[in-house]
């Protein structure tokens, strides 16, 4: 039985610079999606998967998320004395417990491997999950519970992947499928923007990862690759000649808020699917086409 993932990792001290001016006091992990900050839908994820402890790898200028995620015993007193019950409901179910939040500081810009091996001491000798936050996974269930289905059947590393047009393969982060295990696939490659017409399958890396342990270690040696920055898909690849990968492939729709149409997508999907919001979204989208 493989060991249980009760800590889950964050990477949120990059700069935005997609979503310039609106990120320059505003981190863009707080632009919301709909009426929750998108670093919020990102934490919902992990929690409905289990998640106990969330790790937050952060920057200069990102006070604002940790904020968030305490108490704020003013507004909540506010709302509490006008009544607004629903409010104040919402407030405190987005509010991870006492000591279930940690953060720790990434001092320079060395790519996602270096802001992964930053939660070292923090996560510790255990398993874990990483969720990369630009990346939002709408789907009937969470991509991390699923994920951690894979995870009970197969151990190891896990994952995650979405189909992309073949001919959009260059683009992406690509992984090899092989033989189908359960809910998962036995994963034979990762290749970081194959060359057109080079990619092994059409399975792209969704920014959801469960790792194990070790690989702090070999993040800790990794030379610096692309950009001159510490990039994770090569200590991966490292990692899988000693340990087993395992792909999931989510069947429901990812969305890169990094990205300008990605981010204006992802707030008309989660709107869409409201019922609270999706009549009058449909109605006014269709005033607009028209």
């Amino acid at each position: 039985m493989p060991r249980p993932i009760r800590k889950a990792v964050f990477p949120v001290a990059g700069l935005g610079t997609r979503f310039l001016p609106a990120t320059k006091a505003v981190p863009k992990e707080m632009l919301t999606v709909v009426d929750k900050p998108v670093i919020q839908h990102v934490v919902d994820e992990a929690r409905e998967a289990g998640i106990e402890h969330f790790i937050f790898v952060t920057g200069r200028n990102k006070g604002v998320i940790e904020d968030h995620f305490d108490k704020q015993f003013e507004l909540e007193a506010t709302l509490e004395r006008r009544g607004k019950t629903d409010a104040l409901r919402l407030l405190k179910e987005d509010l991870p417990g006492a000591g279930q939040t940690s953060f720790t500081r990434q001092q320079e810009p060395l790519g996602l491997g270096h802001a992964v091996w930053c939660a070292r001491d923090l996560v510790g000798g255990e398993p874990f999950a990483l969720l990369l936050p630009d990346m939002l996974h709408q789907g009937v269930r969470g991509c991390l519970a699923e994920m951690m289905d894979v995870y009970r059947e197969a151990g190891g590393n896990v994952v995650a992947t979405y189909e992309v047009p073949d001919d959009q393969t260059h683009q992406y982060g690509i992984v090899g499928a092989g033989e189908k295990v359960g809910k998962g696939f036995k994963m034979t490659s990762m290749v970081e923007k194959p060359k057109p017409g080079t990619a092994q399958s059409n399975y792209a890396i969704s920014g959801r990862y469960i790792l194990q342990p070790e690989i702090f270690d070999l993040l800790a040696r990794q030379e610096a690759g692309a950009g001159g920055e510490i990039q994770l898909t090569d200590a991966m690849l490292t990692l899988a000649k000693d340990q087993a990968f395992s792909g999931f492939a989510f069947q429901g729709r990812v969305f890169d808020t990094g990205s300008k149409i990605g981010f204006l997508t992802a707030n008309l999907a989660y709107a869409l699917e409201r019922d609270d919001l999706g009549a009058d979204v449909r109605k006014e989208l269709s005033a607009l086409l028209a």
